[in-house]
């Protein structure tokens, strides 16, 4: 099965998760909620789930709308506060947390603030939430982005929200991860070519050692094909 951008963002996101992790994900964050579904259906190892809606290990009884569904927390044996998120992440016990953005530079850092001049901008964005607290704290973060973009993916932020642990970056055609302080090109969408992935970003990356992102599993279609049987999802998701 040939990737299309929603499964190509919901699976790698899923692939970065490890084997015995804690991983977060946060609240605008329909995506990063779903692959980590996703990994709790098609993958055999065990992690524990957190999310912003106040869920442990949750058990939802039907696909969650969004990231902040009340759904996402059937099942839980126990609720989440927000202090409680940002506490056990400032003390080093969140291992990975999804977080998403506006922008990102190619050193791992995000902007949710402004486009634009601060003191003019041209779009005002909600603010950092948590970013600012637990992309420095988090052992790793991980965002992605819709758009795959040289306004998206940019040399330089127009505003610095949140940096620190930012390790890696899915977008619809390409997964970056960090190396040597910068982000570099781990795998590319095979339906596309290197020469697109350098022209539709922003920053300048390595690419030595980049590959074709491995394909879809069949436990991993199986997954996503259950959590988006309507291909709700699906249709919302454009490269």
């Amino acid at each position: 099965m040939d990737w299309t951008p929603f499964s190509h963002i919901v699976v790698n996101l899923a692939r970065q998760i490890r084997p015995g992790e804690i991983a977060f994900s946060g609240v605008n964050s329909t995506l990063a909620m779903l692959a980590c579904l996703l990994a709790k259906r098609a993958y055999d190892f065990h992690f524990t789930y957190l999310n912003v809606a106040g869920g442990v290990e949750p058990v939802p009884e039907k696909i969650p709308q969004s990231s902040s569904d009340p759904a996402l927390v059937a099942g839980s044996p126990a609720i989440f506060g927000n202090e409680d998120f940002y506490d056990l992440c400032a003390r080093g016990r969140l291992d990975l947390v999804f977080l998403g953005c506006a922008q990102v530079d190619g050193l791992g850092r995000t902007n949710v603030s402004v486009i634009g001049d601060w003191n003019n901008p041209k779009v005002r964005l909600p603010g950092g939430g948590g970013a600012a607290v637990m992309m420095p704290t988090a052992r790793r973060v991980v965002t992605w982005r819709t758009e795959h973009s040289p306004r998206t993916l940019v040399e330089k932020l127009d505003f610095v929200t949140a940096a620190g642990n930012l390790q890696a970056v899915v977008t619809p055609i390409a997964v970056f991860q960090k190396r040597d302080g910068r982000l570099a090109l781990e795998s590319r969408n095979p339906q596309v070519a290197l020469a697109e992935v350098t022209r539709r970003t922003g920053f300048r990356f390595d690419s030595s050692g980049a590959r074709p992102t491995a394909p879809i599993t069949a436990r991993e279609r199986a997954a996503l094909a259950s959590l988006d049987p309507s291909g709700e999802f699906e249709a919302a998701v454009r490269a």
